[in-house]
């Protein structure tokens, strides 16, 4: 089965959204990334369609943009 993926950066926004995301789904069906402390990943999340985090791309494609954090050009500093 394919993974919803979570990504974020690490901000008070972004953890809130984690927890709540986490409570909301069954955590095994998603991988958490914190972009901040994995800056790989960043490339990823952009072709993935992420504008701004934290954000949730569901097995489908479709990205979920949850609240407001920070953009992606904040993210890679």
């Amino acid at each position: 089965m394919k993974k919803s993926v979570f990504y974020h950066a690490g901000c008070p926004v972004c953890v809130s959204a984690e927890h709540e995301i986490l409570e909301l789904m069954n955590p095994e069906t998603i991988e958490v990334v914190h972009l901040g402390e994995d800056k790989s990943k960043i490339t990823q999340a952009e072709n993935a369609g992420v504008k701004s985090v934290p954000a949730l791309v569901t097995p489908t494609g479709n990205v979920l943009h949850i609240n407001y954090g920070a953009s992606m050009a904040d993210v890679k500093g």
